[in-house]
């Protein structure tokens, strides 16, 4: 196919075969150029048939890793409050964990803690409440039984409780912003690499 490809770019050519036969440099670098490209257009073809969920059919619950269920029931943020973090409100767990670079004074670092140790004990029982939920739409798929009105009941629990969950982490960063000044505030960006 190729030999057919490359003597075509040579006879269409202009500059064609030489009386002795051989092909110009500029049908030869044109004849390669094609190649190329329909061997890489053939690859991603192939590549695009394959699904990127290879390997998750083994899941307990199949729309979260086991890294999602543990972070969820451990109550950690799972990046749902990134419309605060990467808005100046910093996370109290963030910010504990910075205390001396950002120089919390003694009533500050007690009012995060409170914080934080309320945000973590609501996150951590609504993570387990969004991971039954979503364990509990998967069954209903993996059951073959599942109607539509179930499957609307079903989104709906889900899909509720990630809402409380992801309202729980962002008022947590929203009164840790009132409990620090915008010094502090600034070197909690800047130690996060967000400054501008």
């Amino acid at each position: 196919m190729i030999w057919i490809m490359f003597y075509g770019a040579a006879a269409s050519n202009s500059d064609g075969p030489s009386a002795t036969g051989t092909l110009s440099m500029k049908s030869l670098l044109l004849s390669f150029i094609f190649a190329i490209l329909s061997t890489q257009v053939l690859a991603e073809g192939r590549h695009h048939a394959t699904s990127r969920y290879i390997g998750e059919a083994g899941r307990e619950v199949k729309s979260l890793s086991e890294a999602d269920v543990d972070e969820l029931t451990r109550g950690d943020g799972w990046g749902l409050a990134k419309p605060a973090e990467l808005n100046g409100y910093p996370g109290p767990s963030h910010v504990l964990a910075m205390k001396n670079q950002i120089g919390l004074t003694d009533d500050q670092f007690q009012k995060v803690q409170q914080v934080f140790d309320l945000m973590q004990a609501r996150a951590s029982a609504e993570g387990r409440i969004f991971v039954d939920a979503e364990r509990k739409l998967d069954a209903a798929f993996r059951s073959r039984t599942i109607t539509e009105t179930a499957l609307g009941d079903l989104v709906a629990e889900a899909e509720a409780s990630r809402s409380r969950l992801r309202f729980i982490h962002l008022a947590a960063h929203l009164e840790v912003a009132q409990v620090l000044d915008p010094g502090q505030i600034a070197i909690y960006e800047e130690h996060r690499g967000y400054s501008k």
